[in-house]
């Protein structure tokens, strides 16, 4: 059995991952889902929160509960800060899974990876620091799923995806992206998945969900996570 530890996205929370944590956990397996400081249950924080802060709060997590053999899956801004932290933490690392994830080199930013038309609607949703979040359909939420996002989707702090992300080189780790391949954010991802299918020691595959497959597809989603 596995130790799974599920990074959210951006304006998400660990309540994001409540259904696919509950499959995984039933077949066995240790899951936790934090939240990042500045969203959801966290949100009070949003003022001192920063990517740095999420990598360092994600890569303490993994040296304080003295986690091994970790699956790290990062969704979508996840990408970024399980980036960080495999850098930090990699030796209690066996595999990365990017989600519909950004996939950052040294120096990048959340903002630096957008693609033109989707930075500039985030920048119009600017106002005191946070970015307001998108509305659930934008992360192919709909129906009743939609309501219960939109109630939970939370402001997300703009200093974390306007900071660059330093990756110093760590040894290689077994990684995989996981493109979705329903929905609006389609386009946002596929570049990555493009590129990472011609690169050495990674696994692409595509999935049949919108970018929140976590909430709309959580049993296929699981049964992914678990095959590996």
């Amino acid at each position: 059995m596995a130790t799974f530890v599920l990074v959210h996205g951006a304006w998400h929370g660990g309540w994001c991952w409540r259904d696919v944590a509950a499959e995984l956990s039933a077949a066995g397996h240790d899951v936790l889902a934090p939240t990042s400081s500045g969203l959801a249950e966290r949100a009070a924080s949003s003022g001192a929160a920063s990517l740095s802060a999420h990598v360092e709060e994600l890569a303490g997590l993994l040296y304080f509960a003295d986690l091994r053999e970790v699956v790290l899956v990062g969704h979508s801004y996840g990408g970024m800060v399980i980036t960080g932290a495999a850098a930090r933490a990699h030796a209690r690392i066996s595999r990365l899974v990017y989600l519909d994830g950004f996939v950052p080199e040294d120096g990048q930013s959340f903002f630096d990876l957008l693609l033109p038309a989707r930075r500039k609607a985030y920048e119009e949703a600017t106002s005191g620091g946070v970015v307001v979040p998108p509305e659930p359909e934008v992360f192919g939420v709909v129906g009743d799923r939609a309501a219960w996002v939109s109630d939970r989707l939370t402001a997300h702090p703009l200093a974390s995806l306007t900071e660059p992300l330093a990756v110093p080189a760590f040894p290689p780790l077994a990684r995989q992206y996981v493109r979705c391949t329903q929905g609006p954010l389609t386009p946002s991802f596929s570049g990555f998945a493009v590129r990472l299918r011609d690169t050495a020691g990674w696994d692409v595959v595509d999935f049949d969900a919108p970018h929140d497959a976590m909430v709309t597809h959580p049993t296929d989603l699981a049964a992914l996570l678990a095959v590996g």
